[in-house]
């Protein structure tokens, strides 16, 4: 239907007293509305969307689809304006679905994965997979859609207009398979819903925007809509049996009558990881395909890229692929960017690498994952971002100096709260741990920071630089500030070694 009008009941929407509207398309935006477009008045987090109704209406909107607070908060700009008005107890979803059938097809195989870290991991190395499949595919999510087809993407799971609109296109540019990040917002606001999925998967499960949720048993209900709500009950679902709630979905899942790809090590895991031996650019892989040992190459460092990569690899088994086929293909993997990615390299041998973990587990699990590639000794340079949960700050820090030599604490994204702030409690933390990092400091400065760090480093040190992995901004305040952590970590290894 896209580009054309459709009917209120062409996309699965009832006005009040029966009314019906011809549209000309979709607004989440009031600034965005046109002559004949249904304009989505959504509850928010701190405003509701049925404040800019009255906008919508003077722009031409035909229809309002809302709740009944918002029917409440915009009855005097409805009150005889010449509108259809659609109530729906969830108008998130009302709007996915609807999103859904107006933009039309979507890319034949479409997955999606969820948990606190490695999505983009997984989902970047299911992409790979399936190319190296001879599949035109790509990823969608944090670092926006990469691969046959490419596009920015303002969230890690946009909201559903801008999702179905990208699906569409994408399938108009030939793309034929698709992996997804599934956030847990995106989730809770229904921005799947109306995704046709072959198949999901999740990795795993730890603190993160509690600020949002408000208590770990509501992120993980977040989490679990994808396979509660959005995976249909006869396709199959890939799951991480060694984190500590894997048992739980996976019963959950079976509970639905979905076919489970455990994963892991974990004696019960289909896809089992029997045995890792690491080397100074990658790692030997045994594993078991429902009880058959394998062997294979990664080129990639971290223990935890084998739990990724295996986590893709049931993942895109499920959605059809032969497994032979696929495995097969996991030696042509590579580094995802901003993911455990070799950054710099001194000439004496020390490495900078650079990793978004931005959680206390992510923290922990990529310098432990470190380890056995590094001779030397670790140095980690952490930080944690503003206006996002502050009962992690400290924790980051503490997982820094539990498991890195060293430890420099920096600003990662202050947005609008004092950096200093934020780096004291990341710097409690850390200090706070005995028989720790032998060295703890603070500077504030990120460039500054990562010279500070690469400087440190001697024949078989190493570097982690922590949070900001892929992306190429610092927020301070309202400005974003051009900063990418692999570039800086580049300029400061020229500078030190006269190569600027």
């Amino acid at each position: 239907m896209n580009g054309k009008r459709a009917s209120l009941a062409d996309l699965g929407l009832t006005a009040q007293g029966g009314r019906e509207a011809r549209l000309s398309g979709l607004s989440v935006d009031s600034r965005e509305v046109r002559e004949g477009h249904l304009f989505a008045a959504l509850p928010g987090s701190t405003a509701h969307g049925a404040g800019f109704v009255a906008m919508a209406i003077e722009k031409g909107a035909a229809a309002i689809l809302t709740d009944a607070e918002g029917a409440r908060i915009a009855a005097t700009a409805l009150d005889g304006a010449s509108v259809a008005l659609v109530l729906s107890e969830e108008p998130r979803q009302a709007l996915a679905r609807a999103a859904a059938l107006w933009f039309g097809p979507q890319p034949e195989t479409v997955i999606a994965v969820t948990g606190t870290n490695g999505k983009t991991s997984v989902s970047t190395f299911a992409r790979q997979i399936w190319v190296a499949l001879g599949r035109r595919a790509v990823n969608l999510g944090t670092t926006g859609i990469e691969g046959a087809w490419t596009h920015p993407l303002k969230h890690t799971t946009p909201e559903p207009i801008t999702l179905h609109r990208a699906l569409a296109e994408a399938t108009r540019a030939g793309v034929t398979h698709v992996a997804m990040e599934a956030s847990s917002h995106g989730l809770d606001q229904h921005r799947l819903d109306g995704v046709l999925l072959a198949a999901a998967g999740f990795t795993n499960f730890t603190q993160d925007h509690l600020d949002y949720h408000g208590s770990f048993e509501a992120y993980f209900e977040a989490k679990m809509a994808l396979f509660d709500r959005v995976l249909p009950d006869e396709r199959a679902a890939a799951v991480n049996l060694d984190d500590a709630k894997g048992r739980e979905v996976a019963a959950r899942c079976a509970r639905r009558g979905q076919e489970v790809i455990g994963v892991g090590r974990h004696e019960d895991a289909r896809l089992r990881l029997l045995n890792q031996r690491f080397d100074a650019t990658g790692q030997e892989l045994r594993f078991s395909w429902q009880g058959a040992a394998r062997m294979t190459r990664l080129d990639l460092v971290g223990g935890f890229q084998a739990e990724n990569v295996l986590l893709a690899a049931a993942m895109v088994i499920a959605a059809g692929e032969d497994p032979d086929m696929v495995f097969r293909a996991l030696p042509e993997l590579t580094t995802v960017r901003g993911r455990m990615q070799l950054a710099a390299q001194r000439e004496n041998g020390a490495t900078v690498f650079v990793d978004y973990a931005h959680t206390p587990d992510a923290v922990e699990t990529a310098l432990k994952a470190l380890r056995p590639h590094v001779m030397g000794r670790i140095v980690a340079i952490v930080g944690a971002g503003g206006d996002r949960d502050r009962t992690k700050r400290p924790l980051m820090g503490a997982a820094a100096a539990h498991h890195a030599d060293a430890v420099i604490v920096t600003d990662d994204n202050p947005r609008s709260e004092d950096p200093a702030a934020i780096r004291a409690a990341v710097m409690d933390g850390a200090r706070g741990v005995v028989g720790g990092a032998e060295s703890v400091t603070e500077t504030g400065d990120r460039a500054e920071a990562i010279l500070r760090g690469v400087d440190a480093l001697g024949p078989g040190d190493a570097l982690l630089i922590c949070g900001k992995g892929h992306e190429t901004g610092q927020i301070v305040r309202d400005a974003v500030l051009p900063f990418d952590d692999a570039e800086q970590a580049s300029v400061a290894v020229a500078a030190l070694e006269g190569r600027a």
